[in-house]
């Protein structure tokens, strides 16, 4: 296969969509002939900053395909650990990058996203002086001692445990709809009914841990869909310390934590695999995913992995929000289900959720439907590729699958095509990382729990 000039050698080619490329062998191939040096960094919170050592071919003939792969690396940086400042040492880079990153560039979602989360200016700046790499993970979760809450709000449900020495006395689950509310005060009156009803299961209350679907930092709500319709006014008021105010108005000055829910999922991994370097990944309304490194630690990345990109074809599937191809968000959702069906022959009525529609493939699988199952192993095939990617992305030692696409018949096609193909064309990953569905003590750990174990007391 040739794409921008790049000749690239896939075994594993998806049934139901036989143009994919994965982007990680575009990358491989692309580096293979390049050898212009070039050092990208970014610069998120409390001057983190992400950086990369690598190499472009900077010819005239090879233009399109430098251009490629520059924008989508920096567009796979941004959204896997985030930022609002990009360093390049590269003149032309630079140059190209601002074009890119402009108010009416190819990535102004992008950019007026990056800016919101981080409530900074983004930039580009071309300087010698690239800052070297620099994380501050932090040290949370597993602490399981006194009495404690953990509280998990996604978008269908709440839930709730009381945890006391680490075993749950109390857990419950409560319907809300938070994603309809344009009143602020609706999420804050379910997030503090959730606690005290907590709260009257235990003799006191000693912390809080929050796993919540968005963006998160230092505890304040830079993003999330709970919220999408809230008005910003609203929002920046209201939302952005939705739950530090939740907190201290029901219990006062306790430790708390507020996290996104893919790093408590990998954290609740983590707890029940008894080892780190753990990549949740979710496969449901979208992509979520979560990092646990090899320390037990949470990065403070953004893990979006919704909007990485997969799919190197020119014609790769668009992500309604931003706009993008390619992206993770309609290869490993509902969506991706959705979107393969007529091409395996599934006529799904146009009048069902898309939820619906997904339960109405799953119902085909259940029931042996050969269609259901080209779907299910177009998905894993793109997976098993994908996968080799993230390991070269995070080195984790273990991939746990999580989501409604994952349940069921369903999740075991998946799982088993995905291993075929990192068997075959990435033996060193499949060698290196295990990849898995989650057992029965996972589910016991639960993610409201794993919250709980969030905070440490103080002394």
């Amino acid at each position: 296969m040739d794409h921008l000039g790049i000749k690239i050698d896939i075994r594993n080619i998806p049934e139901l969509d036989p143009g994919f490329i994965p982007i990680g062998k575009f990358n491989e191939a692309f580096l293979g002939t390049a050898a212009v040096p070039v050092i990208i960094a970014l610069e998120r919170a409390d001057g983190q900053v992400a950086a990369v050592r690598t190499f472009f071919h900077g010819t005239p003939g090879m233009k399109k395909a430098d251009r490629y792969y520059l924008e989508r690396l920096v567009k796979t940086m941004l959204w896997m650990k985030g930022g609002f400042r990009i360093y390049t040492d590269r003149q032309e880079v630079a140059s190209f990058l601002q074009r890119v990153y402009s108010d009416d560039g190819l990535r102004a979602f992008d950019r007026e996203f990056m800016a919101n989360v981080y409530e900074r200016p983004f930039e580009v700046i071309y300087t010698d002086r690239v800052p070297e790499a620099k994380d501050t993970p932090m040290a949370m979760g597993g602490h399981l001692d006194g009495c404690r809450i953990g509280f998990d709000a996604g978008g269908s449900d709440r839930k709730v445990s009381a945890v006391v020495d680490g075993k749950t006395v109390y857990s419950e689950e409560v319907v809300w709809f938070p994603k309809t509310q344009s009143d602020p005060d609706y999420h804050y009156d379910g997030i503090t009914a959730a606690f005290r009803s907590a709260a009257e299961h235990m003799p006191r209350v000693d912390a809080v841990g929050i796993s919540s679907a968005g963006i998160y930092i230092v505890n304040r709500t830079m993003s999330a869909s709970l919220f999408i319709k809230v008005p910003k006014d609203e929002f920046d008021k209201k939302v952005k310390d939705i739950y530090i105010r939740a907190v201290r108005d029901t219990f006062g000055d306790i430790p708390y934590c507020v996290v996104n829910d893919g790093d408590v999922s990998a954290l609740a991994g983590a707890m029940s695999l008894g080892d780190d370097s753990v990549l949740g990944i979710a496969m449901g309304t979208s992509e979520a995913a979560g990092f646990v490194d090899e320390a037990g630690r949470i990065t403070g990345w953004l893990n979006e992995l919704a909007f990485v990109p997969v799919d190197a074809s020119p014609l790769a599937a668009a992500d309604d929000w931003s706009g993008d191809i390619g992206v993770g968000s309609r290869y490993f959702s509902q969506d991706a289900v959705i979107r393969l069906a007529p091409a395996a022959g599934i006529e799904l009525d146009r009048s069902l959720s898309p939820a619906e529609k997904l339960k109405a493939v799953q119902e085909l699988m259940a029931e042996g439907d050969t269609r259901a199952v080209r779907v299910y192993e177009t998905i894993g095939t793109y997976l098993g590729h994908t996968l080799a990617y993230y390991h070269e992305l995070y080195g984790c030692r273990h991939v746990l699958l999580l989501g409604r696409v994952m349940s069921g018949r369903g999740g075991d096609v998946i799982l088993e095509r995905c291993l075929k193909v990192l068997s075959d064309e990435y033996p060193d990953a499949a060698e290196t990382m295990k990849t898995e569905l989650p057992d029965e003590k996972f589910r016991r750990v639960g993610q409201s729990m794993a919250a709980a174990s969030l905070p440490e007391l103080k002394d």
